[in-house]
């Protein structure tokens, strides 16, 4: 799913709402959550998950064009970690 296929299910769910409100609405949480990561922050959305940041260290790497060695400088990434509700609808069990 994209960010406009989330708007166009949400206003499909919610009549009430134009869709610019809930463009503004989807923008606004996912700024929100960028903003909080990028102040090494964490994000916990009850049975969804979590969004983390990780280090990763620098390290020597391989282009993969050529096979010459390449220096990787050390980085932060986003993490998620889904919840143990999210782990069980994605594999139930049998």
């Amino acid at each position: 799913m994209i960010r406009s296929e989330l708007i166009h299910i949400v206003t499909l769910r919610n009549p009430h709402l134009y869709q610019q409100d809930v463009e503004k609405i989807v923008g606004t949480i996912l700024d929100d959550i960028a903003n909080a990561l990028a102040e090494c922050g964490r994000v916990e959305l009850r049975g969804f998950g979590v969004f983390s940041v990780r280090h990763r260290p620098s390290r020597s790497g391989r282009n993969p064009s050529n096979g010459t060695a390449v220096f990787v400088e050390e980085k932060w990434t986003p993490f998620f970690r889904a919840s143990k509700e999210m782990q069980e609808r994605l594999n139930p069990k049998k």
